[in-house]
């Protein structure tokens, strides 16, 4: 078997020993489920509920008329008790619903299982995933439903499954392959049909061969279905190197992935549409890798999403006592948080890595030596050194002249950097500054 890979990137320890042969255990519920109303890219949802209100688990409690937006539910039955913010991995506050847990487990009446799931058209299993409140369970939270409804000029040939899971220390993807791979490739068949695409995709990167040789066994009666295994190297999962390492065609700069044909989902997006489709299960729960130097029990945790942080690492024996950083998320595209409190597990969470006092580098920014190793790495062949400077000038209509839009903030330039600059953090800045003026320039006219 070939191993496809990219041009660029880089290879960072995997640090995935600690959990990679760990099965997933479900996790204890919590006493108070704290359900963020804004759990995706797109509109926040308003709540559907009062204070003192009774929920049912799985009851849809948020919703937006937003296209580009998600419902959310509860992951327990209980009383609502408060309509408030809570902290995001973002580092800013959102509305959430405070769901006090009477652990009687009530589902709602509308959780049931489809019988006739198999018989769906399009537009049907387009409607479920809508209501189940689904979005890209890799980290990217985009509503999947508004993938799965690209504009009708553009054919969709091939559906790609990231499998790849390219970042340190997550295992989240690899234990969910090993696990529940008959669901991967019910999802994956249910997203073809609802896009129209003819043939199936599933790339993995060759440090979890265990899961290639399952994934194969899994789809062998599956002639429209293929899985790869990818030579290991981030970032092999990003959805624009997914696409060019398994059908050859390149996304153009500024297009999306339906222009060239394909459509990408998570591994864990697709068990969320499979469960959606047949079970009738929202999206209320996911796997967790907690891991980390920083906490005594690393494990995969299934986790009902609103779970307070501080509950899941608890959990898992709690912090060591030199734990120095916390990473929602992977150490390259994840987001350090000053701390667990008031912080719940969301749809997006795919890890909660904690870091020692060992494996936290304390460095000063220098400037840039001009050696070019950030423009060698970079994925998608923009020039960092280049817009990083713009942006410490407050150029930003030339920092766009360099391509910083195509930016995917991959933490590769950053990480390869001797000088230690942060270069994905100014690119990202650059791309915010850049959007908001473009909204300005279209509020003016």
């Amino acid at each position: 078997m070939s191993l496809k890979t990219f041009k660029g990137g880089v290879h960072p320890g995997d640090y995935k020993s600690a959990t990679e042969g760990k099965p997933v255990v479900s996790a204890k519920a919590p006493a108070v489920a704290i359900i963020p109303l804004s759990q995706h890219i797109g509109a926040p949802c308003e709540p559907l509920v009062a204070v003192g209100d009774f929920v049912k688990k799985g009851q849809k409690i948020g919703d937006s008329k937003g296209f580009i937006s998600a419902p959310v539910h509860a992951s327990i039955s209980g009383k609502v008790i408060n309509i408030g913010p809570c902290n995001s991995a973002l580092g800013r506050t959102v509305d959430a619903v405070f769901i006090e847990n009477d652990f009687q487990d009530t589902w709602h009446e509308d959780v049931k299982p489809n019988p006739d799931w198999e018989q769906l058209n399009a537009d049907e299993l387009k409607k479920i995933v809508r209501e189940a409140g689904i979005v890209g369970m890799g980290g990217a939270t985009f509503p999947t439903h508004v993938k799965l409804a690209p504009p009708p000029e553009q054919k969709i040939d091939y559906v790609l499954v990231n499998a790849a899971e390219c970042e340190p220390y997550l295992t989240a993807d690899h234990r969910a392959m090993l696990e529940r791979p008959e669901e991967i490739i019910i999802g994956l068949k249910l997203v073809m049909k609802a896009v129209g695409a003819a043939k199936g995709l599933i790339g993995i990167e060759d440090n979890k061969m265990d899961a290639v040789e399952v994934m194969q066994k899994a789809a062998a009666n599956e002639p429209n279905i293929e899985v790869y295994a990818l030579h290991t190297k981030y970032p092999q999962g990003a959805e624009k190197q997914l696409i060019t390492v398994l059908t050859g065609r390149e996304v153009p700069s500024g297009g999306l992935p339906a222009a060239v044909g394909c459509v990408v989902q998570n591994a864990g997006t697709c068990i969320a549409i499979a469960d959606a489709v047949v079970k009738g299960l929202p999206l209320i729960e996911r796997i967790v890798t907690i891991t980390g130097s920083g906490v005594k029990e690393p494990q995969n945790l299934l986790v009902h999403v609103g779970t307070p942080v501080e509950q899941v690492i608890e959990e898992c024996g709690g912090f060591t006592d030199d734990v120095r950083k916390l990473i929602m998320g992977g150490p390259m595209m994840g987001f350090a948080v000053p701390g667990p409190e008031n912080l719940p597990v969301t749809k997006g969470t795919s890890g909660i890595l904690c870091l020692s006092e060992q494996d936290v580098d304390v460095y000063e920014i220098h400037p840039c030596i001009k050696c070019g190793k950030c423009v060698e790495v970079c994925p998608v062949s923009i020039t960092p050194l280049f817009i990083g400077a713009c942006v410490e000038h407050g150029m930003y209509d030339k920092a766009e002249a360099y391509n910083a839009l195509d930016c995917i903030e991959c933490g590769c330039c950053s990480y390869i950097c001797p000088a230690k600059r942060p270069l994905t953090q100014w690119i990202g800045m650059a791309k915010a500054e850049i959007k908001a003026a473009k909204r300005r320039a279209a509020a003016a006219k």
